[in-house]
């Protein structure tokens, strides 16, 4: 018979034991293909939270404005767009002064793809504000946030005014009027319907941080109307001009002073007539 085999023993002690040990411990981890103890499992990655706030950057003094929220990304997204956790939104105001300002709902969560809707109050108090949104992405136990600021200069609007006044002949339907500055529209009146020899106060508030120094031309157009309601003449507009000064030269930040731009009274000739009542039935 053969000598038999001797196992040999290997003795470690002190620092090289343990570094065999460690050794020894992750070859068995990376044979099973997990992590060590205390290391998470990472999946992938959701896309950062981002948003936007939308509306006017400039609003007159003593109005409400709509403004929109837009938000999406974090953990509450999935890697293909699809919402699958909660989006939510918190809505405040900064600014030097905030009584009589108020910004509502101040706070709500996202419906789908449509944006969050808040309403801006704002006093007779020309300032520069700050609209503050922070986003939050939520899905499960993870949470994840965004901050979106928006500035809002609240200024003394330009303000335009016409009474329009219809004959007796005949009642109107409702219609629009456009305002126009230096021809460009700049936005639309809806008129309500009126009475035979009724009138109406046009009113339209236009908010803007300044106007280059010169002569300006606000106009009212009927021309939208189709020539179904115009003025005296036929005409389908009115204009009125002003003239603007430019700011002093030591002015370090220049609040426009709004001014009334008033086109009097002005007839309305009117052929879309209200619905007539229909003759009783004869027995």
């Amino acid at each position: 018979m053969g000598d038999p085999e001797v196992e040999p023993v290997v003795s470690l002690r002190g620092p090289a034991r343990a570094l065999l040990l460690v050794a020894l411990l992750v070859g068995s981890f990376a044979a099973l293909g997990t992590a060590p103890p205390g290391a998470a499992a990472t999946g992938p990655s959701s896309p950062p939270v981002h948003g936007s706030v939308n509306g006017p950057s400039v609003v007159g003094t003593g109005t409400t404005t709509t403004f929109y929220i837009n938000g999406t990304g974090g953990p509450a997204v999935s890697s293909n767009g699809s919402v699958i956790g909660t989006l939510s939104w918190k809505a405040k105001l900064s600014g030097p002064v905030l009584t009589g300002i108020s910004v509502s709902p101040n706070s709500s969560t996202f419906s789908g793809s449509a944006p969050g809707v808040i309403h801006l109050k704002v006093a007779k108090i020309t300032e520069s504000i700050t609209i503050n949104v922070e986003i939050t992405s939520s899905y499960l136990s993870t949470n994840a946030t965004a901050n979106v600021s928006y500035p809002v200069a609240i200024v003394v609007p330009y303000v335009v005014h016409a009474i329009l006044v219809v004959g007796s002949g005949h009642s109107t339907l409702g219609f629009d009027v456009t305002v126009e500055l230096d021809g460009a529209p700049v936005g639309t009146v809806s008129v309500p319907p009126i009475a035979a020899n009724g009138s109406y106060n046009l009113t339209y508030d236009y908010a803007t941080t300044g106007l280059s120094p010169g002569e300006h031309t606000f106009t009212i157009s009927l021309a939208n109307e189709h020539g179904l309601v115009t003025f005296p003449g036929g005409a389908v507009q009115y204009s009125q001009s002003f003239y603007v000064v430019g700011p002093p030269p030591d002015y370090t930040l220049y609040v426009l002073v709004g001014i009334v731009v008033f086109f009097g009274v002005l007839f309305i000739l009117v052929t879309r007539v209200a619905a007539r009542r229909r003759p009783a039935a004869r027995k």
